[in-house]
């Protein structure tokens, strides 16, 4: 078993221990990763230096959590959907292009 198989198992054996599955629909998930995100952007506000790597280490991992736990409610194979979103951005964003480039794909 690969680390992210062992890994999708121990979330959701964690959540069917507590009985938490009733709760975790695709509304209220989506509602945590918000939630998370904007605690993990908490961690920089006022200074993009001086944050605190694990404040960052433990938000981080609850919006992952969270975005994980989505893909696995709507039977979504994260791999494929990383894999397919990268296409699709790769497209968008052509090295000769964006390289060195911050700019929307639709006005490079």
């Amino acid at each position: 078993m690969d680390r992210l198989e062992s890994l999708l198992k121990r979330i959701d054996k964690f959540n069917k221990d507590r009985d938490w599955d009733k709760f975790h629909t695709p509304s209220n998930l989506a509602k945590s990763i918000s939630i998370e995100a904007n605690e993990l952007l908490e961690c920089f506000q006022w200074n993009d230096d001086g944050y605190n790597i694990n404040e960052v280490r433990e938000e981080l991992a609850d919006v992952m959590n969270y975005c994980l736990q989505m893909a696995m409610v709507l039977n979504l194979d994260i791999i494929d959907i990383m894999n397919d979103k990268m296409d699709k951005t790769e497209m968008k964003y052509p090295v000769e292009k964006a390289k060195g480039r911050s700019t929307k794909y639709t006005k490079l």
